[in-house]
């Protein structure tokens, strides 16, 4: 079994206020369950969404004093 995570649980996982996975879930950008009128969040899709907004770091090189990526 999934564990379901709060709205507010939620936010304190991602570091933010709950307005904000309120939204992703308005916008349909996240999956969610729907418990009664209760809104969850299953813990591993918020994992799964971190790290598909995780960016990576490029390397950058220097030459004559400019910045190439």
């Amino acid at each position: 079994m999934r564990k379901l995570l709060t709205v507010a649980q939620a936010a304190d996982v991602l570091g933010t206020t709950q307005r904000f996975p309120r939204r992703l879930i308005e916008e349909r950008r996240i999956h969610f369950v729907r418990v009664g009128r209760h809104v969850r969040i299953p813990e591993d899709v918020l994992t799964a969404y971190i790290a598909e907004q995780t960016v990576d770091p490029i390397e950058v090189r220097w030459s004559a004093g400019r910045a190439v990526a």
